[in-house]
């Protein structure tokens, strides 16, 4: 008996399916990509422009160098330290409403965070000064703001008032959320960075996990005393409901209280700093 031969298989289709199938995955498929670290940049300066320089004072210099050694504020410092040594600076000589000291707990009066000094009764002058907003102020500067805005002819000025006036009315409303005035701290203060071109890329970003680690905690702090969450949680509320202006403000105060202002310096080729 002959036998039978088998019938082929049409293959001339599975090419197409194949690709079809691809496709179907490129477009499901979510795929992880590395954020980095968030940071804003200042926008280049012009040749032509004198850079005023910041008060010693007012910049927390941090280093590290090809050995992966940190030089803080000019002393040699282990990386399980830094976060401290950065809160201390962010909260120095803040004696008054919502005020911390420096190297020392706390303690609550009447639910107001309240100062209590060193051994020498005094906080630190070399770290920056905070300075005071006060309520009368800002009203006043918030009525000018207003007559200047409703005087103004040209629109890149009733512009400029705005924001200005926006500012002040900010101000206003983190004074009336922490139950009376606060002090802030200078515009030019700012925690500067700068790592050797060697630093390795773990102690890199160990350092930037410290640093922001530091303002993170101390907004949590506050906004955990004045309105019973933390600040992450407040920023996760407000991404599911943008146009919660009450929670925007009580970011926006936490925020004037302790900004994050982290500046990276360009890095330096074979820098020993110590």
């Amino acid at each position: 008996m002959a036998r039978r031969e088998l019938a082929e298989i049409n293959a001339g289709s599975m090419a197409d399916i194949a690709f079809l199938l691809l496709i179907f995955w490129l477009v499901t498929t979510t795929i992880d990509s590395d954020e980095g670290i968030k940071r804003q940049l200042p926008p280049p300066v012009p040749p032509d422009i004198d850079v005023p320089q910041a008060k010693e004072q007012n910049v927390f210099n941090v280093k590290v160098n090809f050995l992966d050694e940190l030089l803080v504020e000019a002393e040699p410092l282990d990386i399980e330290d830094l976060k401290d040594k950065a809160k201390e600076f962010l909260i120095a000589t803040g004696d008054g409403i919502m005020a911390h000291p420096v190297g020392r707990e706390t303690v609550a009066k009447n639910r107001e965070v309240v100062l209590i000094t060193g051994a020498n009764g005094k906080t630190n002058a070399a770290f920056p000064e905070r300075v005071w907003v006060r309520k009368v102020d800002v009203r006043q500067r918030i009525a000018e703001y207003e007559a200047f805005l409703a005087a103004a002819q040209d629109a890149n000025r009733r512009k400029n008032y705005t924001k200005v006036l926006q500012s002040w009315q900010d101000k206003l409303a983190t004074i009336e959320l922490l139950g009376g005035d606060y002090k802030e701290l200078p515009s030019s203060a700012l925690i500067s960075m700068q790592n050797d071109n060697a630093t390795t890329y773990d102690t890199y970003l160990q350092v930037q996990n410290e640093l922001q680690s530091a303002v993170n905690e101390l907004r949590d702090e506050l906004a955990v005393a004045k309105f019973g969450r933390t600040y992450k949680e407040l920023e996760d509320l407000y991404d599911r409901n943008t146009e919660d202006g009450e929670l925007l403000k009580k970011i926006i105060a936490v925020r004037s209280v302790y900004p994050q202002r982290i500046s990276e310096a360009e890095p330096r080729e074979g820098s020993t700093y110590y």
